[in-house]
C-alpha cells in the first residue's frame, strides 16, 4: 500500500524559531532560507530607500519606507512571512513594532543569485494574491526592472539607466544605476 508522505507546514513561530542570525521566508508553509546579499544588492537596496524616503519626507507623504530585515505579515494566517528588500505602506494602522501586518502597497524585491525562482514565480503570484499594489523585480545581473502594476493589470520593463515612473507616486520616476 503506498501512502503519501505529508508535507510539514510550517509557521511564523518555526520562523521565531530560528537560530540567530539565520534568515528565511515563509511562503504557504513553506520555509525558504535567505543568502547574505552582496555588496551590488545592498547598493541598490541603499539607493532605493533613499530615494523613497526622500521623495516622501519631500512631498509630505503619509507613507514609510522600509528596507530589509523588515517583517511583513502577508495576511491573517500564520504561514506567510516575508522579508522585501523594500516595503512602502501607505495605511499605517497595518503597523506595529512587529513589522507590517497586510500587503504593502509597493514592494521591490533585488534579485540575487539563489533568489531568482522565489522573486520571479512564488512572491510574484504571492504579492498578486494579497493585494500588493506594485511590484518591481531588479535584477543587477540583467541590468532590469519589471514592473508590476497589479490593479492595471499591467507589467513594464526598463533598463538599468531608465527612468522608471511609480505607479503608486504620480510625480516620482527613479534612474537604477
Amino acid at each position: 500500500m503506498n501512502t503519501l508522505k505529508k508535507e510539514k507546514i510550517y509557521t511564523i513561530d518555526d520562523i521565531y524559531s530560528l537560530p540567530d542570525g539565520e534568515r528565511a521566508e515563509l511562503v504557504d508553509g513553506q520555509i525558504y532560507y535567505m543568502a547574505p546579499p552582496n555588496r551590488l544588492h545592498q547598493k541598490i537596496s541603499g539607493y532605493l530607500h533613499n530615494e523613497i524616503y526622500n521623495y516622501i519626507k519631500n512631498n509630505n507623504g503619509e507613507c514609510e519606507v522600509y528596507a530589509a530585515p523588515f517583517a511583513v505579515f502577508l495576511d491573517k494566517n500564520s504561514i506567510n512571512y516575508v522579508e522585501p528588500d523594500i516595503s512602502v505602506i501607505c495605511d499605517l494602522k497595518k503597523l506595529d513594532e512587529k513589522g507590517c501586518h497586510g500587503a504593502p502597497d509597493w514592494i521591490i524585491e533585488i534579485v540575487s543569485p539563489g533568489s531568482k525562482h522565489m522573486d520571479y514565480f512564488i512572491k510574484l503570484f504571492k504579492y498578486r494574491s494579497t493585494n500588493v499594489k506594485e511590484y518591481w523585480i531588479v535584477d543587477p545581473e540583467k541590468e532590469r526592472i519589471l514592473v508590476y502594476k497589479f490593479e492595471r493589470e499591467t507589467v513594464e520593463e526598463y533598463s538599468f539607466g531608465e527612468n522608471v515612473p511609480v505607479g503608486i507616486y504620480k510625480g516620482l520616476s527613479i534612474k537604477i544605476l
